[in-house]
């Protein structure tokens, strides 16, 4: 485990005036990003620069994303009916706004058919985040969730959504090549260092740490930046269009990618899904969802594609700001 590779060219000096209260500077540098140790789209391991660059110190809460509501009226898709277009051969009652919410079943569970924990429940959105009869009451330092078009709220900020490369070198926390945000072991001395699912997924959550569902963005210790909960809590949205691996490793230091923006918007349909074009982004993170028995994406490489009219209950996001010479 290293920190950057000290002969790469950094773009790292902190701009004058830029935001700190809400947001953290990330200095720029070069670092190796996926793994070839786990899961196949993670991988190969490859060297990629990012500029310098702020990032939030949370993902996006509850009482923030109020403020942005309050401001603009604005709806999220998971408010808004699908439209039938998008949808061939969807029958008409099907067609309701709502969004995914995680029920978990009963015994027994095939751990291939997501489907059996994953319910679309009508009126389920950002206010009610486990169905229509529940709501953010007390969850105001909460992630907010449900929503799937992250960018509008990024843009009335003044901000963007991160790439996949800004995000994965933001969580490492200056740890290149380590396999978790905090270093080489998941709960170091048996300390939990994030909010994921202790107990055999998805029929029995133990709460080891605490949360059975979401958790305060602040309810975990920061990585070595001073960034909260990029790991555990809620997958991220990010910018890139998802493909199924990564690029090969460059040959020489002076052809490693700059500010990567991963694959192409028509790459990334679902290939099971051929009558649905719908194209898909990255989440990065992992989620409280995310067990040792079935989804062990508690990891910064860890990367998963989403539908991008998707939304779920444990799917939130954060926002970066660049400087102009970034951009």
């Amino acid at each position: 485990m290293t920190l950057l590779w000290p002969d790469i060219e950094r773009s790292d000096r902190q701009p004058e005036g830029g935001r700190t209260s809400d947001m953290v500077w990330i200095s720029g540098g070069t670092f190796r990003m996926g793994s070839n140790d786990h899961y196949p789209e993670e991988a190969p391991v490859h060297r990629v620069t990012v500029d310098g660059f702020w990032i939030d110190r949370m993902p996006v809460t509850n009482r923030q994303f109020k403020r942005f509501v309050k401001a603009t009226r604005h709806k999220t898709l998971a408010e808004i009916p699908p439209d039938p277009r998008q949808y061939p051969g969807a029958l008409p009652h099907m067609l309701y706004a709502g969004s995914l919410v995680f029920v978990p079943p009963p015994p027994p569970v095939d751990l291939r058919d997501w489907s059996q924990w994953w319910t679309f429940m009508k009126g389920a959105d950002w206010r009610h985040p486990y169905g229509p009869k529940s709501n953010i009451k007390g969850l105001d330092d909460y992630p907010v969730v449900h929503v799937s078009d992250a960018l509008a709220y990024a843009k009335w900020a003044g901000k963007d959504i991160p790439t996949e490369a800004e995000w994965e070198f933001a969580a490492r926390g200056g740890l290149d090549g380590a396999e978790f945000a905090w270093g080489t072991e998941f709960t170091p001395g048996g300390a939990h260092m994030a909010n994921t699912w202790q107990g055999e997924f998805p029929r029995q959550n133990l709460n080891v740490d605490g949360y059975e569902r979401t958790s305060p963005v602040t309810a975990f210790a920061p990585n070595g930046y001073g960034v909260h909960d990029m790991i555990g809590n809620v997958w991220e949205w990010t910018a890139d269009w998802y493909s199924t691996k990564h690029e090969v490793d460059a040959p020489k230091a002076c052809c490693i990618p700059q500010n990567p923006r991963g694959g192409c918007e028509e790459a990334s349909y679902d290939p099971c899904l051929p009558n649905i074009r719908i194209p898909r982004k990255v989440l990065k993170g992992g989620s409280h969802l995310c067990a040792p028995n079935y989804c062990r994406r508690y990891r910064p490489a860890a990367r998963h594609a989403e539908p991008i009219d998707t939304s779920t209950s444990h799917v939130g996001f954060r926002c970066v700001k660049r400087t102009p010479t970034a951009e």
